[in-house]
């Protein structure tokens, strides 16, 4: 199964290490030395074209992949739980 992240992106859900909130989680140090170094590292794909309010970690055969996205935890929540794909929807794995 594929989950949604925002605009034509979508990830296996068997690859997803977590998805997170970024105002709650950004308050901790680690958080956000985190995402700066998953950054500096080539690691983050930013897909939020406004305000971004999570990030889902991802990772296959040992490749980490961090993903912003403008879409909330809960609706992303909801869609692994239910969604379909959408048909216009091209797929990264």
């Amino acid at each position: 199964m594929y989950l949604h992240l925002g605009r034509d992106v979508a990830v296996s859900t068997k690859t997803i290490i977590g998805i997170f909130d970024l105002d709650t989680t950004s308050y901790s140090k680690i958080t956000r030395a985190f995402l700066s170094d998953s950054e500096k590292e080539g690691h983050v794909v930013n897909i939020s074209e406004e305000v971004p309010k999570s990030f889902v970690l991802c990772e296959e055969q040992g490749k980490k992949s961090l993903y912003i996205s403008q879409i909330s935890t809960a609706t992303l929540l909801k869609r692994a739980e239910s969604d379909p794909l959408p048909d216009n929807v091209l797929t990264e794995v």
